[in-house]
């Protein structure tokens, strides 16, 4: 598509290359408004980008998904300079949908800082109110009852369950973690850890059994999926109970494994060997030669 001496000379994005280039010249901060602007003329149809033009919020979210797990896998490796790059992003994400909504006449940006604001100062009583609560202090728990509270003021005479809101986008442990953590909140939890094990145990011999009567049919494969999301479940729920984030744990082990792993590759790449020419106690030998190297 052609586009006119006319539209190039009022396109936004030229006026705004030339606001941040005197910007530079000037070392002047860089205000919100202009990354706003950006997103504008991105989205500015003849002139705009025709990739960004085609996005919806459909296909926007899971850039967003992924933009926040290179945030979280920034801080993972302490890169500062990554986590910078990476925060930029998300931020950009945020701005995307905020002008696709702006567009549709649903909310501006504004809007979403407005809603930020007051959420962050209505949950925070004991530092934004009056001066019995912020003598009070933080109290335990205060923050899960507060997002309770708004919560219920969303349902009004809605009748819904208290599981119904957590995200079903969320990754699956994340998921299984919070619809424990607030079914806990109604009572619905064990006193102590011991039978969380006996739940894991429990599980872990019922998959066992669905596994032994695996016949290959789809009946059987369902029963077999079915008993294994049990253990992973029950396995989050302990995670839960020792205070650990199970997403975290989970990432830990799956870096561990790359670094073992790595570590078998090289010394068999040093003897100019390869996997499948490697018998599995000679791997498993390197294995744990992996697992002293770290120390």
């Amino acid at each position: 598509m052609r586009v006119s001496k006319l539209a190039l000379k009022n396109c936004p994005a030229v006026k705004i290359t030339a606001n941040y280039e005197m910007n530079k010249l000037s070392q002047s901060s860089v205000s919100i408004e202009l990354l706003l602007e950006v997103m504008r003329a991105l989205r500015t149809p003849v002139t705009g980008c025709p990739w960004d033009l085609e996005q919806n919020f459909e296909s926007i979210a899971p850039y967003t998904l992924e933009e926040a797990y290179e945030v979280v896998d920034a801080i993972e490796r302490r890169d500062m300079d990554d986590l910078q790059d990476e925060l930029g992003d998300l931020l950009l994400q945020v701005v995307f949908h905020a002008q696709m909504a702006s567009e549709d006449g649903l909310f501006t940006f504004s809007d979403v800082l407005e809603k930020i604001i007051a959420k962050m100062i209505r949950r925070h009583p004991h530092v934004f109110g009056d001066t019995e609560a912020r003598s009070s202090g933080a109290v335990k728990g205060m923050w899960e009852d507060i997002k309770a509270a708004e919560r219920d003021a969303k349902r009004g005479n809605e009748a819904v369950g208290i599981l119904d809101d957590v995200p079903r986008a969320l990754p699956a442990l994340l998921r299984a973690a919070k619809l424990q953590k607030r079914a806990s909140r109604v009572g619905f939890e064990w006193d102590d850890i011991a039978p969380v094990f006996d739940k894991i145990r429990e599980e872990i011999d019922e998959l066992e059994a669905a596994t032994k009567l695996l016949d290959g049919s789809e009946k059987s494969k369902q029963e077999q999926q079915s008993e294994l999301g049990d253990v992973l479940f029950s396995v989050v729920n302990l995670s839960r109970h020792l205070g650990h984030d199970p997403e975290t744990a989970l990432t830990t082990s799956s870096n561990k494994f790359i670094r073992r792993f790595s570590y078998i590759e090289h010394r068999l790449a040093d003897d100019g060997r390869k996997f499948e020419d490697t018998s599995l106690e000679e791997l498993e030998t390197l294995w744990q030669a992996s697992k002293t190297d770290e120390v």
